[in-house]
């Protein structure tokens, strides 16, 4: 992990102890792009079980890291674990959800006919159809047209081709973006409720007032993790009233560092 100048270390005790299983494990992840090295030795644990949050700027390397995680993403260097297994095992494809940015689902069927869809193409049958409409509360829209769905329940159809097959692991890359705050405030109860449940949920977002919505969160720049701990951790840590405050002072005290 990164340098946090004077800062002591802000690693949370579910991330550090080695006692608690992990549900991903990033060990000195090196990913290129053309010339540039968007994450270079990036190491990191998630626990099994909460909601983390993934916070940082956009091009930070969220996005990249998590398709590392879901095994589409080719690295340079370093390895990633996934429930015990390296990323991209044939073994984790139903175990392991992804929520990419765009809605990847069809906008002229219905919801039950999306989630038909996807439900045949991974194996599952009507039960887990019927028991996902109810997890992201779309039982009454589940005849209508998808395409002319709100933004707030197509985001909740997109979740729900994610949950069929009851992945262990879930992968959420900015699933809130453009919503509003009531939209946000439901999805986040979804998310949480999926946690109660036993799924382990990776939630991406550029928003730093979403960090008080997670059980832990971990920070990125440029790349690297700037801190992983619970939000009332990092205000300890650094002594700010909010996560953007604490993020700003991680920052600078990178940066105060590398200028020493």
């Amino acid at each position: 992990m990164s340098a946090r100048g004077d800062f002591p270390e802000t690693v949370g005790d579910a991330a550090s102890n080695d006692a608690v299983a992990a549900a991903v494990d990033v060990r000195a992840l090196r990913v290129v792009r053309g010339d540039h090295a968007v994450l270079d030795g990036l190491s990191l644990r998630i626990p099994r079980g909460p909601v983390t949050g993934l916070l940082g700027p956009s091009g930070c390397g969220k996005t990249t890291l998590m398709r590392t995680i879901v095994g589409v993403q080719i690295v340079a260097g370093g390895a990633v674990d996934v429930l015990g297994l390296p990323a991209g095992s044939p073994s984790l494809r139903r175990r392991v959800g992804y929520l990419t940015q765009t809605p990847s689902v069809y906008r002229d069927l219905t919801v039950r006919e999306n989630l038909e869809y996807f439900a045949r193409v991974i194996g599952v049958g009507r039960a887990e159809i019927e028991a996902t409409l109810d997890t992201v509360g779309l039982r009454d829209a589940a005849a209508r047209i998808t395409g002319r769905l709100s933004g707030g329940q197509l985001a909740r159809v997109s979740l729900a081709t994610v949950l069929l097959g009851d992945p262990d692991v879930l992968v959420l890359d900015e699933p809130t973006v453009g919503l509003d705050p009531l939209l946000r405030e439901e999805l986040w109860s979804t998310f949480h409720g999926l946690a109660a449940r036993g799924h382990t949920l990776l939630v991406s977002t550029h928003v730093m007032d979403e960090a008080e919505r997670c059980d832990e969160v971990l920070l990125m720049r440029d790349g690297a993790l700037l801190a992983q701990d619970t939000p009332a951790g990092l205000l300890a840590t650094t002594g700010a009233g909010d996560v953007e405050g604490a993020f700003i002072a991680l920052v600078r005290s990178v940066s105060d560092r590398s200028s020493a």
